[in-house]
């Protein structure tokens, strides 16, 4: 059996979610060929030919491939796919966004966020916002299988490298264009891969209040920032911090809950978490049934008492 991996990158560095999104590739069974696709990438597919389980890198480089838009993307793979039985990709913003495409021109189902491998046919997902536990089987001949990263531990890297194999790009559909990136700079932490998360919900009251009193607990624990959907709806944060089921669905050693009431949707984004921290006034709150601690008092006296102890 083999299977195609897409690799997450900038052009520049390797994120890890591609580690993670190979150790559920490596689980299927069979050989793993991880492809890089992007503009300026050999040293992506030089650090992707260190992870331990890939039988060659595949390079793809081309204009239209740079910012990594889903129907140039989604044609390379369709073009690939026929030396393939699975294709797999991580849950992410891209992820979501090319294989979808991809399941459609090869006319197969898709497998979304897988959380476990049964077998080469038979995965688990999660269904009704973490809820329940869906095993689905494909009967496709190719398996397009979206991985949740934070599910599964990250490859390792070895000293040998794999073999790495430039590949033909085909002509790009022609069906989106890109226009600018807006990034937003951060010394913290990636969310999705941090060790330690500190979030904020709506009871921090505004913007100001959120900056002043989870940024600087943050920054002592070397922590990355989350934020509640209804935080992010008030605008005290940007929509990159989001956590939960329509934001980043993240799994630190420790995640530290400021605020939070607990919403389902919420929890669905964070309680695969090792460690779960919750700090809210309200002793009822949901975030208590599944917080591993929990300190009942009023945020903006707890977490700069905290900070200080630290």
């Amino acid at each position: 059996m083999s299977i195609l991996l897409l690799a997450e990158h900038d052009n520049s560095t390797l994120s890890e979610l591609t580690a993670r999104a190979l150790t559920a590739a490596s689980a299927i069974g069979g050989e793993v060929d991880l492809l890089v696709a992007g503009l300026g990438a050999r040293d992506v597919a030089l650090a992707a030919s260190r992870l331990a389980g890939v039988r060659r890198v595949l390079l793809a480089e081309g204009a239209a491939l740079e910012h990594r838009l889903a129907e140039p993307t989604a044609a390379l793979i369709v073009s690939l796919a026929g030396g393939y039985d699975a294709i797999v990709a991580p849950a992410s913003s891209n992820g979501k966004s090319i294989l979808p495409r991809v399941a459609a021109l090869l006319d197969v189902m898709q497998l979304s966020e897988i959380v476990a491998v049964v077998a080469p046919d038979t995965f688990k997902r999660p269904v009704y916002a973490g809820n329940a536990v869906q095993t689905v089987r494909s009967a496709d001949p190719v398996k397009v299988v979206t991985v949740r990263t934070a599910a599964f531990a990250a490859a390792a890297f070895q000293d040998d490298l794999a073999e790495i194999v430039t590949v033909d790009v085909p002509d790009a559909p022609g069906l989106s264009t890109f226009v600018e990136n807006h990034f937003a700079a951060s010394e913290r932490p990636d969310l999705a891969a941090a060790r330690i998360v500190v979030s904020g919900g709506r009871a921090l009251g505004s913007a100001e209040k959120f900056r002043e009193t989870i940024l600087p607990l943050a920054d002592r624990l070397g922590a990355a920032v989350g934020a509640s959907r209804a935080a992010v709806d008030a605008g005290y944060a940007p929509n990159d911090w989001q956590v939960g089921q329509t934001g980043k669905v993240v799994a630190p050693d420790l995640y530290v809950a400021c605020g939070i009431s607990g919403a389902i949707q919420h929890l669905a984004g964070m309680k695969d978490a090792k460690v779960i921290v919750a700090i809210n006034k309200d002793e009822d709150a949901p975030i208590f049934q599944v917080a591993d601690y929990g300190l009942v008092g009023d945020l903006f006296e707890v977490l700069p008492d905290l900070e200080r102890q630290l």
